[in-house]
């Protein structure tokens, strides 16, 4: 399985980002993508996460309302579309891979389960 994360780079404050994983070796749809990010000093967090099917979808408190997360099950990717960014956003940026919850049960606000990693891309946002 690999997991290959891009899309990250060096924005103005307030300008946007769309970052993409795509994943390759699994039943993608089988399986809860997650977005997780690490900036400097701090833990990593889930910034956001989306159902195998698409439908629902998760957003932490530090993104909701200018973030938009979506899938493309016939490419094999998912896509994390990030708006009005601050210094606060600079990070590397993980996607994540986990059976979906009708299989193993965990919500999508929950960060256990996820399996297989991405390599991480960084987002820089400068002020």
């Amino acid at each position: 399985v690999q997991l290959q994360a891009s899309g990250g780079g060096v924005v103005q404050a307030g300008g946007s980002l769309r970052l993409s994983c795509a994943a390759s070796g699994l039943i993608f749809m089988s399986y809860d993508m997650g977005w997780f990010r690490q900036g400097p000093g701090k833990e990593r967090e889930l910034v956001s996460a989306i159902g195998g099917n698409g439908v629902a979808t998760y957003y932490s408190g530090s993104v909701k309302g200018r973030s938009t997360l979506s899938r493309d099950n016939a490419r094999n990717t998912v896509y994390l579309q990030m708006d009005s960014l601050s210094a606060e956003d600079t990070a590397v940026y993980y996607c994540a891979a986990r059976p979906r919850r009708s299989i193993i049960g965990i919500p999508l606000d929950q960060t256990s389960g996820y399996k297989y990693w991405g390599q991480g891309t960084q987002v820089t946002v400068s002020s």
